[in-house]
């Protein structure tokens, strides 16, 4: 695939890095020479300096004959004129933009068809913030995923001692709970992944993968770690963009009836006119509060010895990890930091810092739906990137596909490739089922499979397995 990505910095580098190795045909333009050098040298790919906006820019880089054009600079104005240019001189198929404005969510007819002529747009802030949403819903969890719509959800936890299945091979988890199917596709030791299979024994400290119906995840995690009480109190260390949208979707609780009383937030902030804003924004029940996250005299005074869940959330990878590590020491049950340098989130991520998000990672899920050959419902970066897990539909029949009609055994799955459910019945109206993946399984026209991938470098293989050969056409 020939793909044109705008832009070089944390998110362009991560899409850059994430699809390179794929065999694709990847060009990078971005202004700042510097960046597009550091690329060119790391990556195998094609780099050009310039303005993107410019149709000759843009001609030079191959959109004549480009698939697909990401636009991912920092500036949503030059992300939207690219995607028009590229629409209306190149006719560039498939167009992503990431727009920050979120005034323009309330305005489709801008960015659709009739406007700049964007297919898909990635609203960074709100995939971070959706993000921490379900991490604040199950504390427990190292990283949350849907899938189906929500019927199914893969969940990364580290195994702590004590847990029943902790130990103990993974055949015991039905014993331990007969009535709840579930599939661990993936245990991480030491960095590594390891083959999961019925003997493999859980130890303290695995980050282990499973896979369930959504109904049935509190079940399954009760016996690999044991359990939070559940999150109340709730402080944030800065009020951008992130920050005030946590904050009013754990004030307004919008969409989290289910998870019982309101939530009681504070939110720090160094700026003070950012502060006046952000008191006019939020309700009253927010608790706005002006001062550095780092004083350990501010965070004294206001608790966070009792508090549930530290998030540091400004624009500074320094202050955060620091305010995180503070946090933790001072007492505050679970700290979550937003990183961005990549060396940083993996050196923080399970020690005294509880789980480090990379905002580019969070952006980077969202894209790979699209970049994905084959049809792609959801498609997620797992363990910063090495990993990845996708939601594919299989059209066809047992004569045009390498899938239906064939048991799970019976398929060449490559080594390191899990299919761990099905769900069956994804159609309007109808009530989805998930199934959990045995060897006897058989797949039907118009499943949906979970598939988890332990090394991206699998994904095309396993993109021409899913594919319809040319008799169902």
């Amino acid at each position: 695939m020939k793909i044109i990505i705008l832009g070089a910095g944390r998110v362009g580098s991560s899409v850059a890095e994430s699809l390179v190795s794929e065999a694709n045909d990847i060009t990078v333009i971005d202004t700042d020479g510097a960046r597009v050098a550091e690329l060119q040298d790391r990556y195998d790919l094609r780099g050009l300096v310039g303005n993107a906006t410019l149709p000759s820019m843009l001609k030079e880089a191959g959109a004549e004959d480009a698939d697909m054009l990401i636009a991912v600079t920092s500036t949503d104005e030059t992300n939207l004129v690219a995607c028009k240019l590229a629409a209306d001189l190149f006719n560039v198929p498939t167009r992503i933009a990431r727009v920050r404005n979120t005034e323009l969510q309330a305005h489709p007819e801008l960015t659709g068809e009739q406007g700049f002529r964007v297919n898909h747009i990635i609203w960074p802030e709100q995939s971070v913030t959706d993000y921490l949403l379900r991490l604040v819903e199950f504390p427990e969890a190292l990283q949350v995923l849907e899938f189906a719509g929500g019927a199914a959800s893969l969940i990364a936890v580290r195994a702590f001692a004590g847990g029943p299945l902790v130990s103990h091979p993974i055949q015991d988890l039905r014993k331990h709970i007969p009535n709840v199917d579930t599939r661990i596709v993936a245990i991480f030791r030491n960095d590594r992944s390891i083959q999961c299979e019925g003997t493999t024994m859980v130890q303290p400290g695995d980050e282990v993968f499973f896979l369930a119906a959504s109904e049935h995840i509190r079940t399954v995690m009760a016996e690999l770690r044991r359990m939070d009480k559940p999150v109340r109190r709730v402080m944030l260390a800065g009020g951008g963009n992130i920050g005030v949208r946590l904050a009013r979707a754990l004030d307004t609780g919008e969409g989290m009836e289910h998870w019982g009383p309101k939530f009681n937030v504070k939110l720090i902030e160094f700026d003070k006119r950012r502060c006046e804003y952000l008191a006019s924004q939020l309700s009253s029940e927010v608790l706005v509060l002006h001062g550095d996250a780092t004083d350990e005299d501010l965070l004294g005074d206001e608790g966070v010895a009792e508090c549930d869940l530290f998030c540091a959330l400004t624009n500074d990878d320094e202050n955060n990890i620091m305010s995180a590590l503070l946090a933790k020491r001072m007492g505050a049950r679970r700290t979550i930091a937003l990183i961005n340098r990549k060396s940083y989130g993996e050196l923080m991520q399970g020690g005294q810092i509880d789980i480090a998000i990379s905002p580019s990672h969070a952006t980077l899920s969202n894209l790979l739906k699209h970049v994905r050959r084959g049809d792609v419902v959801a498609a997620h970066s797992l363990r910063r990137g090495a990993a990845e897990a996708l939601e594919m539909v299989v059209h066809g029949d047992a004569r045009s596909s390498r899938l239906i009609g064939r048991r799970i055994e019976d398929i060449e799955l490559p080594r390191g490739a899990t299919i761990g459910a099905v769900v069956r019945g994804m159609a309007p109206g109808s009530e989805p089922r998930v199934l959990i993946a045995h060897h006897d399984t058989v797949i039907e026209p118009e499943d949906h499979l979970i598939f988890f991938v332990a090394n991206k470098r699998l994904i095309p293989r396993l993109e021409k397995l899913v594919q319809v050969g040319v008799g169902f056409f």
